[in-house]
């Protein structure tokens, strides 16, 4: 089921603390692919979060579907994986549950790659299978192509990492 009317609205410093609470149920959930460090109370503390409403490089977003929280997107520029060169990144992105499986996540992507148009990243663990399917699928969608790809080995965990141009699609 496609959603009726999703938007990715730019997240104000008010939204902080529904993002945090969004990073939680991420973080429980990503702790099934990767190790992920909870505090004495079992909180999940995203230490970079603040750092979205400082740094200029730093965009964070939340998806609304008819007017409701339904995840968020963090987008940052920074330098690529494999070349160096300066590339936007979506660092993290998350569907709460209910709105899954009704094109709001893939909707949401495809709003950020449109608004920050240029040359992407977006870094997977290969073993999210469901992840790298979701990746491949909302690119090509996006593009009319398959992703370029590449594995990228760190910290002892297997990356895939996909490129694509935002302003080359057919």
């Amino acid at each position: 089921m496609v959603s009726r009317q999703a938007e990715l609205l730019p997240a104000e410093p008010s939204d902080e603390p529904a993002l945090a609470d969004m990073l939680q149920v991420y973080a429980r959930e990503f702790s099934a692919f990767h190790p992920v460090e909870f505090g004495a109370h079992g909180r999940f503390v995203y230490r970079d979060l603040p750092k979205y409403w400082l740094e200029a490089d730093r965009h964070p977003f939340l998806m609304k579907i008819d007017g409701e929280t339904a995840g968020f997107v963090l987008v940052q520029q920074t330098n690529s994986v494999t070349s160096g060169h300066l590339v936007w990144e979506i660092v993290e992105f998350f569907v709460l549950g209910e709105y899954r499986r009704r094109g709001v996540g893939m909707e949401a992507a495809h709003l950020a790659w449109k608004r920050f148009p240029g040359m992407w990243q977006v870094r997977v663990l290969q073993a999210n299978d469901a992840a790298v399917l979701f990746w491949e699928t909302a690119i090509l969608r996006f593009t009319g192509n398959p992703p370029q790809s590449a594995v990228l080995d760190r910290g002892g965990h297997r990356w895939r990492v996909f490129f694509f141009d935002s302003t080359q699609t057919s």
